[in-house]
């Protein structure tokens, strides 16, 4: 039978697959929509045109998950294609125009042609949990972000010697808010009123708190034009922060019993740095299964943390930082690297040598511009 290879566009609705043979020539290309009955049939009538040795395709999640599903439950070998790479790709063929059908041929000739492409396997039910959990957290996170950045920016609208004064990312200034945005309402209650108030909640440090908001109320008298609504606005950014707050500590209690279950657990929380919500996140971006990467060099290729050669001609040992790689397995590396450095002897000791190594190399380096610039002055 005929060696073919296949290479899938695509996308939320609609997909696009292109079937080619080992010399590249088109045997199939159709558009598919987004359901099972669609996507069993292409299945059998690709399988009917030759031997099947792989197929491609741009996405790794989201409107590709279906299809994805069928193809690894029927036995498929399945690699994955960056949409970068494939935009790269497709400069060397021939024709200007980018379509989907010709995003397909070129994702089937890559799959055909290269032998470094990562093949997608089935994730067990409780990895598919932890990466729904863990993206679900950082949508949360990101929302409480822009909930506190937009509460900051009314709130120097109004008092921003108040704003200068708090930490919205604890809880006490955020219940604070809930209650009191203006320097007169502060001013009207006093220190003593507002601790008692702000402890009946059950706010830590509520003396210290009630103080330094009295005291910035004390520093400005002037009200600011349209204060009353923007201290509603400030009102209700407040709560949303709080309970963004309390779905985060949902989503993390959630994360954490999941990834109690990986059998994997307790050798990654042994790593210094890394806990249950780091855990989780590494298992979210590499599987769980370490047999997808061939090396431990593989690996920090994949995760950004190995430097990627810029060599030509004389020059060599050029290196510079890769531009393709797991942003979210990076960010678990680099986060477990700073808690690391607070929470492990070894860490610390090695981090200070080479902040030691680092000074000394750029005094060297001074040195070498100013004998250099004293030559030149000669």
């Amino acid at each position: 039978m005929t060696a073919i290879w296949a290479g899938i566009d695509a996308g939320k609705t609609h997909h696009h697959c292109v079937v080619i043979d080992d010399t590249g020539k088109r045997l199939l290309s159709r558009r598919v929509a987004n359901e099972e009955s669609d996507l069993l049939k292409l299945l059998g009538d690709v399988l009917e045109l030759g031997e099947m040795t792989a197929w491609g395709i741009d996405l790794a999640d989201g409107g590709a998950g279906l299809v994805i599903a069928i193809l690894l439950n029927h036995g498929q070998h399945l690699l994955y294609i960056p949409g970068r790479a494939v935009n790269r790709a497709s400069e060397g063929y021939r024709g200007d125009g980018k379509t989907d059908a010709k995003d397909a041929a070129v994702i089937a000739d890559q799959a055909r042609v290269r032998r470094d492409l990562m093949p997608l396997r089935s994730s067990d039910e409780l990895v598919t949990e932890l990466k729904v959990l863990t993206g679900r957290r950082r949508d949360l996170t990101d929302d409480r972000t822009r909930a506190i950045n937009r509460l900051r920016g009314h709130l120097t609208g109004i008092f921003p010697g108040l704003e200068r004064e708090l930490d919205l990312g604890n809880v006490g200034p955020l219940v604070l808010l809930t209650g009191y945005q203006t320097p007169a309402a502060i001013r009207r209650t006093g220190v003593r009123r507002l601790a008692t108030w702000l402890r009946n909640r059950k706010v830590r440090g509520a003396d210290q708190l009630a103080a330094t908001a009295v005291q910035a109320a004390e520093n400005q008298h002037t009200t600011v034009p349209g204060g009353k609504i923007t201290a509603q606005v400030v009102h209700s950014l407040a709560q949303e922060v709080m309970a963004l707050n309390e779905k985060i500590a949902e989503a993390d209690k959630l994360i954490e019993g999941r990834f109690r279950q990986h059998q994997h657990a307790e050798v990654i929380t042994s790593l210094p740095g890394i806990g249950p919500l780091l855990g989780a996140e590494f298992i979210a971006a590499t599987g769980g299964d370490m047999e997808a990467f061939d090396s431990a060099d593989r690996l920090a290729g994949f995760a950004g943390v190995a430097p990627a050669a810029r060599d030509s001609g004389k020059i060599s040992g050029n290196l510079h930082r890769p531009k393709r790689y797991s942003r979210r397995l990076q960010h678990v590396f680099y986060t477990s690297a700073l808690i690391s450095i607070r929470c492990c002897d070894e860490s610390r000791r090695f981090y200070e040598r080479k902040v030691r190594h680092e000074v000394s190399r750029n005094r060297v380096e001074v040195k070498d511009l100013r004998r250099r610039a004293v030559a030149a002055a000669r």
